[in-house]
């Protein structure tokens, strides 16, 4: 039954960057694949929270709440921000070096980032299955990670809007806020969301081997962000939009955990 469960859900995930796909082919705007995926990764979460066997049904219902706030924040967000926008620099600067086959290519990439999305429901199964008597220090550890988490995300996109609104056709480099302590905050605290799942899931160290698949989350995310799709594209994309500014912003504050800033004299123009 659990089987048919987790597969159900990994088919409806790849149904669902099909539309994804279909949608930016349609509006030529990248930015809603990001929408879709945040939109349907929270869906097939709720999923196995609510039919899978097991578990404690506290820790679910925490556990639904805390999947049913990321999702709606950020799939909203992310909406917002790409209605009347222009298109994602990320997903623009692929599919300009895709060329002619870019459709395809396209395609092939958003059924990879379904199965992105599918490690990220298995990592939640794990945590919602434990069987550990509901609540322990870990899931009080959980619970204050996530909401740091679903907090920091939420200021640093607003403090990035803010600035964006008021610096619009400039070539300046957001450093408020958070974002003077770390040069992607939102990332970060994307990242740091889904560290809470490996904390539900050892909570009393009953989940035996199964609770060690929610490690897959928070390890898989930090891949992504830092070496793969995240960082390095929209780096690439500053650095030839912003140059000096932006190099300058690189020597003095780290990239994705925040910390200190370093005192680098670095030349601007």
């Amino acid at each position: 039954m659990q089987i048919i469960l987790l597969l159900s859900t990994a088919v409806g995930l790849s149904l669902a960057m099909t539309l994804a796909w279909l949608i930016q082919r349609r509006t030529g705007l990248s930015g809603w694949i990001d929408s879709v995926w945040s939109a349907a990764t929270g869906i097939g979460a709720l999923a196995v929270i609510v039919l899978s066997e097991g578990g404690q049904s506290d820790r679910k219902f925490v556990a639904g709440v805390l999947v049913a706030l990321w999702a709606v924040r950020l799939a909203g967000h992310i909406s917002a921000r790409t209605a009347g926008a222009a298109d994602d620099p990320r997903y623009a600067a692929l599919m300009e070096e895709w060329g002619a086959a870019a459709s395809r290519r396209l395609f092939r990439f958003l059924q990879a980032q379904a199965l992105a999305a599918f490690v990220l429901v298995i990592s939640v199964y794990a945590a919602v299955i434990n069987p550990a008597p509901f609540p322990g220090v870990l899931d009080f550890a959980a619970i204050a990670v996530a909401i740091v988490a679903l907090v920091g995300e939420a200021v640093a996109d607003a403090q990035l809007a803010r600035f964006r609104r008021s610096n619009r056709g400039r070539t300046a480099v957001c450093e408020t806020g958070l974002w003077r302590w770390s040069r992607h905050p939102n990332y970060f605290f994307e990242w740091l969301w889904w560290v809470a799942w490996p904390l539900l899931a050892f909570s009393g160290f009953a989940g035996g081997i199964t609770a060690g698949l929610s490690l897959l989350a928070p390890v898989m995310m930090y891949w992504l962000l830092v070496h793969v799709s995240g960082i390095p594209p929209l780096e690439e994309h500053m650095l030839a939009s912003r140059g000096a500014r932006f190099r300058a912003y690189q020597a003095r504050v780290n990239a994705f955990f925040p910390g200190p800033r370093r005192k680098i004299i670095v030349r601007e123009r």
